[in-house]
């Protein structure tokens, strides 16, 4: 299948939703939307228990943000819409009152290292490097900034942030907590993600929210944190720097 895509199937009480798009599964924001939305859909559906977030393809979870997309940004407004698009789906996640499987199966780069840290238990397997490449067209991970910092530390984020040009290992990223296990293959990975998905499953429904408001505790303010962060990329995105970086991508 070639074309973008965000699908949810549902097995033994488990949400899987996946999203696809043949560009290294990087994002453009209607396919954004589509996740977002359906999230907020799988909050309320009794059918399920526990949600996986997966992408398809292989070697690449997320390659971040669509670059068509950023380089057709000419004015703040719709540079803070484009922006928003991952604050609305890491918003969806932390607001989701069930617990978020993150399964990584290769390459994150930019906003989808976001949505990995936005996941509350997240496996993945030895090529999931990851790198925040932001800085390097001249803005910054600002609307993700905030739930790599939560889940990996002021310190991790920044150097990340700052050595915009590195992949780093996925053992890294699990020693700075982001991943909980590190796999071998995709076969692995899958089995251990449906196991801990399914097993989740025979928890109490009401402890397991009750963790997730413990977990997401002091992020009330997000709804405007993140929507400043998308204002500030939105701005910074018109930059005669991030404009003549982009010209490199057509």
């Amino acid at each position: 299948m070639t074309k973008p895509y965000v699908k949810q199937t549902i097995e033994n009480e488990v949400g899987y939703i996946e999203f696809f798009h043949p560009a290294h599964n990087s994002l453009p924001g209607d396919v954004l939307a589509q996740l977002a939305q359906t999230i907020t859909d799988a909050e309320t559906n009794d059918a399920i228990k526990v949600i996986v977030l997966k992408s398809g393809g292989d070697r690449t979870f997320c390659a971040g943000a669509s670059f068509t997309e950023l380089i057709n940004i000419n004015d703040a407004a719709t540079g803070k819409i484009f922006f928003s698009g991952f604050a609305n789906v890491i918003n969806a996640m932390r607001k989701c009152p069930k617990f978020i499987i993150g399964r990584i199966q290769g390459k994150t780069v930019g906003g989808g290292v976001g949505l990995a840290a936005a996941t509350d238990y997240c496996m993945a397997t030895k090529f999931a490097s990851i790198k925040l490449s932001e800085l390097n067209i001249g803005i910054g991970p600002f609307v993700v900034g905030p739930a790599i910092e939560r889940k990996m530390g002021l310190s991790a984020m920044s150097q990340i942030a700052i050595d915009a040009n590195t992949f780093y290992k996925p053992e890294w990223a699990k020693q700075k907590g982001l991943f909980t296990h590190v796999f071998e293959s995709t076969e692995e990975l899958d089995e251990a993600v449906k196991n801990t998905a399914e097993h989740l499953c025979t928890y109490n429904t009401e402890a397991m929210l009750e963790m997730k408001k413990v977990f997401w505790h002091g992020t009330d303010h997000w709804d405007n944190l993140l929507a400043e962060r998308a204002a500030t990329s939105g701005k910074l995105v018109l930059s005669e720097f991030t404009k003549e970086k982009l010209k490199g991508f057509k």
